[in-house]
């Protein structure tokens, strides 16, 4: 999803649009939120957005998030045409047929997936939104609507509880690149160091610095 915006695309997109604030997802490069006036999560994303004090904003780089976020929120919102290839797998026909063979389950779903899939679900939450409502939920069963490595958390944490997930298209392979070896490899020899400019890096610290000054509920 990252690789879907350049901050090049982003200032073009500025000047369709001048004076809109940016608000961007945290899962862009640093160079882009550079060019943002605000970060967001996925669990925060509608708190952040309400925030602005401006009557539109400019959404990037999530299509869905973006459209999820416009639900719940006054602002006209302008969307940067990207998603999540995992979360855009995800089909309202895998999620119903789900629905079908567990009648009993409940349907989670991240705000990346796609309009019709969030229609059919019974609870819209972000990664963590799912740990928490698993805890606190008296239902025992759940079809999970997010990437594959969430059922480890969720079945350590809730061992009587059952996940399902609706379908075996559900992982992504970005996510999976960093092997355990690889982080022992790092810790042993240091290596690799990524820096990133002092003109980037204190631009894109402004955005998250603004995110993170944003009141809780």
């Amino acid at each position: 999803m990252a690789d879907m915006v350049t901050p090049e695309g982003l200032r073009e997109m500025k000047k369709r649009h001048p004076g809109v604030p940016v608000v961007t997802y945290v899962n862009s490069s640093a160079a882009v939120k550079a060019e943002s006036d605000i970060c967001c999560t996925s669990a925060n994303a509608v708190r952040v957005v309400n925030s602005v004090e401006a009557p539109e904003v400019i959404l990037v780089p999530d299509r869905n998030l973006g459209r999820y976020i416009a639900e719940h929120t006054d602002k006209v919102c302008h969307f940067w045409e990207g998603y999540c290839p995992t979360h855009e797998r995800l089909t309202a026909t895998d999620v119903q047929r789900s629905k079908e063979e567990h009648p009993d389950a409940v349907f989670m779903a991240h705000p990346e997936c796609a309009p019709e899939v969030l229609a059919l679900a019974d609870h819209i939450c972000s990664t963590s939104g799912m740990y928490d409502y698993v805890r606190t939920s008296p239902a025992k069963k759940f079809i999970v609507g997010t990437e594959a490595g969430i059922l480890y958390r969720l079945r350590r944490e809730n061992p009587q509880k059952e996940f399902v997930l609706p379908t075996s298209r559900l992982i992504c392979p970005n996510m999976k690149l960093t092997s355990l070896e690889d982080v022992l490899h790092c810790l042993h020899s240091m290596a690799p160091e990524i820096t990133v400019p002092a003109e980037i890096r204190e631009k894109a610290r402004i955005s998250l610095d603004r995110m993170l000054a944003v009141p809780r509920d």
